[in-house]
């Protein structure tokens, strides 16, 4: 976890912030830890990064456009320098919170960046666990549930949340367990489906999500609801038979198994998810195809190191992420030499 120290200079920087930009990853744990923030302090605007694995110089479109006092990155292995440097142009304060390795070199001088892996006493619990430990709003505490296990986190805060929504929660330690088979979990799914789509409705979602007062008013479908449940409705009938797809290819696979499917929806990291909480002693890589280009959501104990040495030498690849989750993206011409290079390294 971040230390007091920390979380008193964090509290200062959002209370100075009138108008503030919060850019998140694209996953319900950037959207828990932004909204944990936004209801905090009460302002700001939101916006998801689909650009993974970096906030890219297209983004700075949006700050242009909202005309920010302050400038939050949550939940973002990387940002390029060209973004960077053109927040440097007009002098926008930058508070960077985040839960990945990366190289401290690559964070520019003045950026405010907290990261409890850098911290004397090492972590790295979801983005949304620190953001909670900011906020410390109790009636949030279903915000922060909900960013944890859908990163594979159970929190200590855990134990709470059973004792407020007994009918919501099961007796699980396992953050899978919790995510699929519990009704936290189903209003997990139903945020990170919507997250996927058009940038447009996400944005009316989180006008939505930053008012809401309890988990039961995502459950209800209504006219406010409609458009989020509608969408998860549609995309998890073709998420079901994809996974059911996998399921039926991974019987004739070894240790180590691609997946590829295409369509203009990524699913990856929530197909990855799934195969490797049904399959949690395979390696699981999950291979969007489109157009010129390559995604990839790979799932395995200590993966990492091979993923990123296995993509060293393609051009305009790249990766990064957690030991056990990594992301990767890559030409579509060399998605083959990937495969037989990362299977030479898993062995």
């Amino acid at each position: 976890m971040i230390t007091k120290k920390q979380i008193i200079q964090i509290r200062e920087h959002l209370d100075k912030a009138q108008n503030p930009l919060f850019f998140f990853d694209n996953d319900n744990d950037g959207l828990c830890s932004f909204l944990l923030l936004q209801r905090y302090i009460g302002r700001g605007k939101g916006f998801p990064v689909k650009t993974a694995p970096e906030l890219t110089k297209d983004y700075f479109r949006k700050v242009k456009e909202l005309e920010p006092d302050y400038i939050f990155i949550l939940d973002q292995p990387e940002v390029s320098k060209d973004f960077f440097s053109e927040i440097e142009k007009i002098n926008l304060p930058v508070v960077w919170i985040d839960h990945h390795e990366i190289d401290k070199k690559k964070i520019p001088k003045g950026v405010n960046y907290y990261n409890p892996l850098f911290n004397k006493k090492k972590s790295n619990e979801p983005v949304t666990a620190l953001c909670y430990q900011i906020a410390n709003k109790k009636e949030d505490l279903w915000i922060a549930i909900i960013g944890c296990i859908s990163d594979k986190f159970v929190p200590s805060f855990y134990s709470d949340f059973k004792k407020k929504f007994p009918d919501l929660s099961i007796n699980s330690k396992d953050a899978f367990e919790i995510y699929y088979n519990s009704g936290i979990g189903n209003i997990a799914q139903i945020l990170g489906f919507a997250l996927m789509d058009r940038t447009t409705n996400v944005i009316n979602m989180l006008k939505l999500l930053m008012k809401v007062k309890s988990p039961y008013d995502i459950l209800e479908e209504n006219t406010k609801t409609y458009s989020m449940h509608q969408r998860f409705n549609e995309l998890y009938e073709r998420y079901n038979k994809l996974i059911k797809k996998a399921k039926e290819e991974i019987k004739h696979s070894g240790k180590l198994f691609f997946f590829k499917y295409g369509g203009d929806i990524s699913m990856n990291a929530s197909i990855a998810n799934k195969l490797m909480y049904l399959f949690p002693k395979k390696i699981i890589v999950v291979v969007r195809l489109k157009e010129y280009k390559a995604s990839f959501s790979i799932r395995g104990k200590n993966i990492k190191e091979k993923v990123l040495k296995a993509i060293e030498s393609f051009e305009g690849a790249t990766g990064g992420g957690h030991e056990d989750a990594v992301g990767a993206q890559m030409k579509l011409e060399d998605v083959e030499k990937f495969e037989k290079r990362l299977r030479e390294l898993v062995g």
